[in-house]
């Protein structure tokens, strides 16, 4: 008898008692899972023709990364790393990328997604006939799936992972999420929780109204701006990431600003790690360069907190905190980063807070006033333009 003929968008998980019901794929997986088919396939083909199946994984090291000045994001370059599966230094990581992959492609032929710790559950078994585990930690998978990621030219989000969501959003737009529309101008005192994976198919935008989008460090400044209505007031969106913001939140943030047009100013500490937060959002990860183009926003501005504000706010000495040796050399790292090296305003900041020898909280501003953040400070920076680029 002749074999019933599927489409090809199709995919169907059989087991000897139960047969699922077959799910549609949209073109973004079927992209993916195609990636993942050939490098499977390239493993069959090298077993096949009697060779050492390897796999060449674009390496994620900072001297693989370069700063495209005209695009003005991060770039990775064209350095790979071999791994062979006949190498026995090389071997666990052959056989634990090949799990990640196959793990991510039932993903997608299931129609299902997991955070990336339960894909590390789903793979972590002790090989048969040893005592040694697939996966010891997390802190062994976490890396694999990045390599997975360049190897394939897929973000994970796209392999159906996400990760703990964090973050959170309130102001004059409603988003689609799933189905659901949701106004994120009536969201109460705890606002949207952005999603992990915030792709055009989950997400969508509806009767945006804001101005511009002002992203702040942590959800206690958050706090805030959300309940003194600074988004009402000033016809913007607010947003966080609780500190440096998760993937969900600077592809959120990208979306919005490429799509929509939104400005994105963001409000930070004045140290070493608000300034890499703000070299995140704006130029991309080193670590995660791959990335850049569908996340930097290179027109992303920094309003604060400025090395200035001890004497312009005219702050108490209580609000300092000193630089200890590791502020010191981080922020000198960062003045050597090529968009922050080639930069006067940035290099004189950053030159400031070290002579200074003390560094800023946004929350610091309280000890002028309650408000004075969302009701002097912020309004008048953004009048003025006061902002560093």
């Amino acid at each position: 008898m002749a074999k019933k003929k599927t489409n090809p968008s199709e995919s169907v998980e059989s087991t000897p008692k139960t047969r699922k019901r077959a799910v549609k794929l949209n073109e973004k997986d079927t992209r993916t899972l195609e990636a993942l088919n050939r490098l499977a396939q390239s493993v069959i083909n090298a077993a096949n023709g009697a060779g050492e199946p390897e796999m060449y994984i674009p390496s994620r090291s900072l001297s693989n990364v370069w700063f495209d000045e005209k695009k003005r994001i991060i770039q990775m370059g064209d350095r790979t790393t071999t791994r062979q599966l006949f190498n026995l230094s090389q071997a666990k990581a052959f056989m634990q990328t090949m799990l990640v992959a196959s793990g991510t492609s039932e993903l997608i032929r299931q129609g299902k997604t997991t955070s990336i710790r339960g894909l590390y559950y789903l793979m972590k078994h002790t090989i048969e006939h040893a005592k040694e585990e697939t996966f010891n930690d997390q802190g062994e998978s976490d890396p694999i799936i990045e390599d997975c990621e360049v190897l394939l030219e897929c973000l994970r989000e796209e392999m159906h992972l996400y990760a703990q969501t964090r973050g959170a959003m309130v102001g004059m737009i409603q988003i689609v999420d799933k189905g659901d529309t949701i106004d994120c101008a009536r969201m109460g005192s705890g606002g949207y929780a952005v999603p992990s994976i915030v792709e055009p198919d989950v997400i969508q935008f509806k009767n945006c109204k804001a101005d511009f989008i002002l992203h702040v460090e942590k959800d206690t400044v958050w706090q805030r701006f959300n309940e003194d209505k600074f988004w009402k007031k000033h016809n913007c969106i607010l947003t966080h990431g609780s500190g440096q913001p998760p993937r969900g939140m600077r592809r959120l943030l990208y979306r919005m600003n490429k799509e929509l047009k939104l400005p994105v100013i963001c409000l930070l500490d004045n140290d070493p790690w608000g300034y890499y937060i703000y070299s995140v959002i704006k130029q991309g990860s080193i670590n995660l360069a791959f990335e850049s183009k569908r996340m930097a926003i290179p027109s992303a501005k920094f309003l604060g907190l400025r090395s200035k504000d001890f004497e312009a706010c005219g702050l108490s000495k209580s609000a300092r905190i000193n630089l200890n040796d590791s502020d010191r050399k981080r922020a000198k790292q960062i003045a050597e980063y090529p968009w922050f090296k080639n930069n006067k305003p940035w290099q004189q900041e950053i030159k400031l807070m070290l002579e200074n020898g003390f560094k800023l909280e946004v929350e610091s501003l309280i000890s002028k006033d309650i408000s004075y953040v969302t009701e002097i400070y912020t309004p008048q920076r953004l009048a003025a333009k006061d902002w560093l680029d």
